[in-house]
């Protein structure tokens, strides 16, 4: 098992975690009734995918 010789600086450490981003959620537009929805899922709102109804809503 690896195991470090030294011991790491705080700001080499705090830099580092500094670059542990989020990323906001990516919603496309559905073709039916324009409402935001994830990409490659069924609209919440009217229940279609891929141009045909697949939700009872």
């Amino acid at each position: 098992m690896a195991v470090p010789k030294r011991r790491m600086s705080r700001s080499n450490t705090r830099s580092r975690r500094a670059q542990w981003k989020t990323t906001a959620v990516a919603t496309v537009a559905c073709p039916q009734c324009r409402s935001p929805k994830l990409p490659h899922a069924a609209c919440t709102v009217c229940g279609t995918y891929n141009g045909r109804q697949v939700l009872e809503v």
